[in-house]
Order: C-alpha cells, then structure tokens, then sequence
C-alpha cells in the first residue's frame, strides 16, 4: 500500500456537520488558546470523546527483528511482540532498514500475525541513496477512518529525500506524521547538511500544522537540553548535541509544537518516576548503559500547542534488556 505525492500533503475536503464543528476549526485555524477545561467542552460537545494510544520507535532494523536469529533480533521481536499487545491506535517505526520494494513475504507473515485488523504503509530508501538504509512504517488500526497517505519530499540535500525518511497519515482531524532525522554523523562530517534538513522539516510540520493539528514523531536525534542526556559536559561537540543542532530543535518547538514528555513531567532529570528513565536511547558499544541509565533522549511525541492539554500519557516504555532506542507512548482525548 503506497501513494506517492510530491506535494507536502493531498488536500481532502472535510464535510462540517455542525456548529461546533466549525468553530473548532476556526479556533485551530486562528490558534486562540484554550484552556484545557474549555477544549474539553467543545470536544463533548463535538461528539462522543475518543481515546488514542500511539507509540513511536526507532528499531534499528525491522529486517533483523522479524527474520533474523542473532540475540539481539529476538530482543527486538519480543519488544515487536509486547507492542502488537499493546494494540496501540498507531504503531510509526523508523529505521526499518527493508529491501527498496518493502518488505518481503517473510516479514508481511510475522506483522500479519502480530498486527491483526492493521494496515501497514511503508517507505524504502531508493536510488540514488543506499539500499538497507534508513526507512519508516506506519501501521494503523483499520478501525480508523482511512488517512490520506504522503511520502513528503522537503527539497532536502540529496540524497536525503531519497532515504525513506518520513510518512505522514491525514486523519479527519489531525496528521500523524513520523521522521527518521538524519544524523550528523561522526565527526559531524553531515552537520551541515542536516541543518538544511532542520529548516525544511520545520517548514514541513508547519505547513500541515496550517491545515489540522498535527502528532509528529521520530526519532529527532537531538537532545534539546542539558538534562536531556546524561553527560552534557562531555558530548558538546557529538552528533545530536552540538549547539547548532539544539538551536534548531527549539526553533522547532518556537514554530507552535509542544515537547509532549517535557509538559506533563517538567523538568526532570534522570528519572520521571522511581526506576523510570527518561532516556529514549542507550548506546549499544556500552554495555552498560541502560544499567546504569546513562542515555539520551532523543526521539519524541510532538503536538501542535493547541492541542498540547489533549495529552495523557507522553513516556519511554521499557523494552527490557535491549540496548539502542526505547518505544515511546503517547495517550490523548480528543
């Protein structure tokens, strides 16, 4: 299931049925802020309350996770499994790492299983960027009303575009949209290249953030502050943490996007709740780190601002003794 457009988004026209309806859509189009007790309100009275549970992960190879025989793949298939458990609304993995024409019979058979009463959209990286890299996927419930499907292509340097790199689902009264960002690389031999990708990502999210709010997620491969990982002090001049790149993630958030985990904890450090890191990534090399919650929190569930007070539950979800990226959640009312 692919559609291809080289717009940022396809245009569906939307039906108002009612009063209220119209003036929620006003209210978003002119970004008056709500309270949360008034968004309520409006949100009753548009209709009966809906409860969504999305989660977001970066897998670093759904290949290996699904077809694979190393311990590390039957770490990630146990995580694959707990999160089929876990029936969430949307399911948006990054690093998918499949063949260009998506994935295999293999792989379809293990996710068909897992995911009964879902559709999967994927996209591939292609020509001219490398083969087995990169990737998305989005699997929904089919008992959601049937998205508009965009594979966005922002103008970013090549072969950026090409890598499979972002999808975005337009449901009736939101996008869902995930990214895989590129990273600067060791050395930060790509730091540039990925601050032309900043710019025009922003771009992107605002241009949809026009039309309807939007749930963007991914891994952003930025630690926004200090306390967002646990050794600033040493990591000032690594990937995903370089001035430049956190700069551009705040103009990010200036541009109407809420950091989901950030507005329902604050500002805390290390742990968000006894025995709970905040970390969404532990590096492999380092066997220890999980052990010793020594991470980064780098993927996130952003919101537009005014729908920030929607929000729940925004947490990482424990995916036990494997190290690299934790599956993040997202629970709201709207």
């Amino acid at each position: 299931m692919r559609r291809f457009s080289s717009k940022y988004y396809t245009k569906k026209p939307l039906k108002s049925h009612c009063l209220i309806k119209f003036v929620i859509i006003i209210i978003e189009k002119l970004r008056i802020p709500l309270s949360h007790s008034s968004l309520e309100i409006l949100l009753k009275n548009k209709g009966t309350i809906m409860n969504y549970k999305f989660i977001s992960w970066n897998i670093d190879s759904l290949n290996a996770a699904l077809t694979g025989t190393s311990e590390r793949a039957a770490l990630s298939l146990a995580v694959v499994k707990n999160l089929a458990q876990a029936q969430p609304d949307v399911l948006a993995i990054q690093e998918t790492k499949l063949p260009s024409t998506g994935p295999k019979k293999a792989h379809l058979e293990v996710l068909e299983e897992l995911f009964k009463g879902y559709k999967i959209v994927w996209r591939s990286s292609v020509e001219p960027a490398r083969k087995g890299y990169s990737g998305t996927m989005i699997l929904y419930k089919e008992t959601l009303p049937e998205p508009v499907i965009t594979f966005p292509e922002i103008d970013a340097p090549e072969p950026m575009d090409a890598e499979g790199r972002i999808i975005t689902l337009e449901f009736p009264d939101f996008f869902v949209t995930t990214v895989y960002t590129p990273n600067a690389q060791e050395g930060l031999t790509r730091l540039d290249l990925r601050g032309i990708w900043d710019d025009n990502y922003r771009n992107y999210l605002t241009s949809l953030d026009a039309q309807k709010p939007v749930f963007a997620c991914g891994d952003f491969n930025a630690a926004y502050t200090e306390i967002d990982l646990a050794n600033p002090r040493g990591n000032h001049n690594s990937a995903g943490f370089t001035d430049q790149e956190r700069e551009k993630f705040g103009q990010l958030l200036e541009a109407g996007f809420t950091d989901t985990f950030r507005q329902l904890h604050g500002q805390v450090e290390k742990f968000y709740e006894e025995g709970r890191s905040i970390y969404t990534w532990f590096a492999q090399r380092a066997k220890t780190s999980k052990l010793n919650n020594s991470g980064w929190r780098i993927d996130y569930w952003l919101v537009s601002n005014r729908l920030a007070q929607a929000v729940k539950v925004s947490e990482p979800l424990d995916s036990g003794e494997r190290l690299d990226h934790v599956p993040i959640l997202l629970e709201f009312e709207l």
